[in-house]
């Protein structure tokens, strides 16, 4: 971790190591609730918040977000939606629309405001909880036991909480894809028996997000978070490349022929599509998609630089969309939602802090970049084809977890080597700390 500044002497400086002390936890703890209700997050969010203003070092964090390459894009989708909020009309949605707007971006600058440590802490968190899901679902699909409230959404599709759930498996099962990748890396040293044990997770993660927590959205993200992850490791050996893609799409095709689930969404969705250019309404949600994509665009063209204010899609939308649909409150595209409240200025700041995500992951070569890469993939289809950042129920969870895998992204040497405590990684667990080395 990088140097601070000087820890207080004596007494204040062992309550100051104290308050240090705590900011791993708790980000650890909103790893272990990303599966959890949208009211636990909200939770885990405000203690972190609370943590670190309390741990202090601020000036050493506020120059850790500085230096990202995320700052700017960051600080000019705060700095347009303020000047659309003042200039723009207001709303009834306004307050809650803005409320989103900036926890976003304060999601995004508490995970680049983490030390290296507590970074990891985070990653912890998520991964117990990831494991824990996939057993629960095993468990809950095979032998059965009651539903509690906490963990519906993960055992049955219940609305968007449950696809941010299997977006997140998605993210766990591609970590794991990139984990077994780097066993056959450039040092020559190949470990097909860890490898394996790698594509197990991802397998597993894929089965559950495509039988049973379906979702088109997640199971998208993972078919080009891996395949991207191959490019990433092999961008120089074409050859070793050629064959990975080809074996990859091998085994995906084999999966998905013998996947009814998948196949009956894919031929829904197209159903869905042909009905609503037909001018057919129903709350399909490939329907749902048609009418607001169109209408939207038709928002953001009517006015292309300032919008229609924060807030101003909604009512908009009740002026345009089919009566059946009038209940919706975002369109299941963030670009668009900015598009249509803050002109494509605020569509093209939302898509550079993506953007410069993806940059920031694919130009670091090893596996600290390409975790980054693979993150911000998912999380970039995520936006574009859900509400994946103006949902609280998809933006904090996955947004969470995306932008910590961004901030090891920017963290010299290898983090991820330090995943497991250190007194683990002197025994045993060495072996299984080297499956996350990078190459």
């Amino acid at each position: 971790m990088s140097a601070g500044p000087a820890e207080p002497a004596g007494r204040d400086g062992k309550m100051h190591r104290m308050r240090s002390s705590i900011v791993g936890p708790v980000a650890m703890f909103w790893g272990l609730a990303v599966f959890a209700p949208v009211g636990v997050n909200y939770v885990a969010a405000l203690l972190l918040l609370v943590a670190l203003l309390a741990a202090g070092g601020l000036r050493e964090r506020a120059a850790r977000v500085r230096a990202s390459p995320l700052w700017w894009p960051i600080v000019a989708y705060v700095a347009w939606t303020l000047v659309i909020l003042a200039i723009g009309p207001h709303y009834p949605q306004t307050p809650s629309n803005l409320w989103h707007g900036m926890r976003i971006a304060l999601t995004m600058l508490m995970a680049l405001a983490l030390g290296r440590d507590e970074a990891i802490w985070a990653v912890r968190g998520f991964f117990i909880a990831a494991l824990a899901s996939l057993a629960m679902v095993l468990l809950y699909r095979t032998v059965g036991f009651p539903i509690w409230r906490l963990w519906h959404a993960t055992l049955e599709v219940d609305g968007n909480k449950s696809i941010n759930n299997a977006l997140l498996f998605t993210l766990f099962g591609a970590t794991a894809a990139v984990a077994g990748l780097a066993q056959f890396g450039e040092r020559g040293a190949h470990r097909p028996g860890r490898a394996l044990a790698a594509f197990a997770l991802t397998a597993v993660a894929g089965l559950v997000i495509t039988a049973w927590l379906t979702s088109r959205t997640s199971l998208l993200a993972l078919l080009v978070a891996v395949p991207a992850a191959c490019v990433h490791q092999w961008r120089r050996q074409l050859r070793t490349l050629a064959v990975a893609l080809m074996i990859g799409t091998a085994v995906a095709g084999v999966a998905l022929w013998q996947s009814p689930q998948v196949q009956q969404k894919v031929a829904l969705g197209l159903q869905e599509i042909e009905a609503a250019q037909g001018g057919a309404v129903s709350e399909g949600s490939w329907v749902v998609r048609f009418y607001m994509y169109r209408d939207t665009t038709r928002m953001v063209l009517d006015r292309p630089f300032t919008g229609w204010g924060i807030g101003g899609w909604t009512e908009q939308w009740h002026a345009r969309g089919p009566a059946l649909l009038a209940n919706y409150n975002m369109p299941h595209n963030d670009f668009l939602w900015m598009g249509a409240q803050a002109g494509f200025p605020g569509a093209l700041v939302l898509l550079a802090i993506l953007l410069t995500g993806l940059w920031q992951g694919w130009r670091r070569p090893d596996l600290a970049g390409r975790l980054g890469f693979i993150a911000m993939i998912a999380m970039t289809i995520a936006t574009s084809v859900n509400s994946a950042m103006r949902d609280a129920q998809i933006g904090l969870g996955m947004l969470w977890v995306t932008f910590v895998y961004l901030r090891l992204a920017h963290e010299p040497g290898a983090p991820w080597d330090d995943l497991l405590p250190a007194r683990w990684r002197r025994g045993g667990g060495a072996a299984a700390a080297a499956a996350l080395r990078a190459q």
